[in-house]
């Protein structure tokens, strides 16, 4: 189970939002962390919740414990970490009340502790890797949400983090507006670089709260300003929250799912066609499917797997491939040239029927059946039948697309079945 950690003053331990909770007091090797971390259940995910600053706004940027906070998180097994935090903006285009998801940044903090890799001795130095120091895969999710949500947001920036607990002088804006940075904040750093030394995706939604200092014709920035503007506005913080929370969980399907094309009233009016060709020609996506199949299959007991025609074919044979095993086609009919043994099944108007060779399947052989699509099931049933038909041994059928409004998964009730993404409707 996915457990996320979300760091700020979300207002998501709001009783009435989360289930199951509980305060957790939690001891790290590097002291305590800013808060007691309420630990529950949003939508079914577990989460995490830690109050940066502390529960009433007690602890200022430098003096926050952020290895303790970070650590705890870790301690609780979180999967993933989500910042929530207010922001300056450095660019006119990016407006207070805007949300902004930064893919980078820029460090002027000067007295925190950075690392846990601190330590003297053989073994004890390590240089993280921190050139994408942001998870892309949630910055994806949470800037969707937003989208979907009508907010105005930014997808990504770069966010010049201060040691505050001051504001800027007029010309450290203007230098940071010039060194490139589109926000600035105070806690990004370094929660994000610890975050990612312990390899935990980390990624930061902020909320704009002013123009800093630069902007000619704006009030410099104040304490009392940003909370306001917060208070106003931390209803789409929580809002793109409670929708990205279950999708994060469910990242691998929403994942597959946005590199899949519908196409409306395809074959037929009222149809939503599920077009797969755009997963395959996408690298990542491609490469992800594959990859969840693999990780499902690779310590289950598998001798070879059998694709349906067509697009079973490219699915079954790189995962065949991967696994190590043999792949086996099965086809429509007057395709294979050797001696087959065919299966029928019931069409809307109709019967067709399936082949494949007789000598392709050994007796007691475990077999995994792999296609695109499942949506009557009638295909999928008959290649079921056929392979135990000659002694075959059904391990799973497996699918990209299942379409469980067709039902087509009653028909396959005596094996295992498992389908990478569902969609609703025909």
């Amino acid at each position: 189970m996915v457990k996320i950690g979300i760091i700020g003053g979300s207002g998501l331990d709001d009783p009435k939002l989360i289930e199951d909770y509980e305060e957790r007091e939690i001891h790290t090797k590097y002291g305590l962390p800013s808060s007691l971390i309420v630990c529950g259940k949003i939508s079914g995910v577990d989460v995490c919740i830690l109050s940066r600053h502390g529960k009433n706004h007690s602890i200022p940027p430098s003096l926050i414990n952020y290895r303790a906070n970070i650590m705890a998180l870790k301690d609780l097994g979180c999967d993933f970490i989500i910042a929530t935090s207010a922001v300056g903006s450095l660019k006119e285009k990016i407006m207070p009340g805007d949300l902004v998801f930064p893919n980078q940044f820029i460090d002027f903090t000067k007295k925190r502790d950075l690392t846990f890799f601190d330590e003297i001795g053989e073994d004890k130095v390590v240089h993280t890797g921190m050139a994408e120091p942001m998870s892309k895969e949630v910055r994806r999710i949470l800037v969707g949400c937003s989208e979907e949500l009508g907010f105005k947001k930014h997808d990504w920036a770069t966010i010049v983090v201060v040691e505050g607990p001051r504001f800027s002088t007029r010309s450290e804006s203007f230098m940071f507006k010039k060194l490139g940075a589109d926000i600035i904040g105070m806690t990004a750093v370094p929660e994000c670089s610890l975050a990612k030394e312990l390899g935990i995706p980390y990624q930061t939604i902020a909320m704009t709260t002013d123009y800093d200092c630069w902007k000619k014709g704006e009030e410099p920035v104040t304490f009392e300003m940003v909370m306001q503007t917060m208070k106003e506005n931390a209803d789409k913080v929580k809002q793109v929250l409670l929708k990205a929370i279950p999708k994060i969980a469910n990242r691998d399907e929403e994942f597959i799912k946005s590199k899949i094309r519908t196409i409306p009233n395809f074959p037929k009016p009222g149809i939503m066609f599920r077009d797969i060709t755009t997963l395959l020609g996408d690298k990542e996506g491609f490469e992800k499917a594959i990859e969840i199949f693999y990780e499902r299959y690779k310590n289950k007991e598998i001798d070879v797997i059998a694709g349906i025609e067509a697009r079973g074919f490219i699915f079954g044979s790189v995962l065949a491939n991967k696994l190590g095993v043999g792949f086996i086609p099965i086809r429509k009919p007057g395709k294979l040239p050797g001696e087959v043994v065919s299966e029928e099944y019931e069409l809307e108007y109709g019967k067709n029927k399936i082949e494949v060779h007789k000598d392709a399947i050994k007796s007691g052989e475990k077999l995994l059946i792999i296609d695109d699509l499942l949506a009557t099931g009638g295909t999928a049933q008959a290649a079921g039948n056929l392979i135990e038909k000659l002694g075959g041994k059904i391990v799973e059928i497996g699918f990209v697309i299942n379409l469980p409004d067709l039902k087509g998964m009653e028909k396959l009730k005596k094996w295992n079945v498992f389908s990478l993404v569902e969609f609703e409707g025909e």
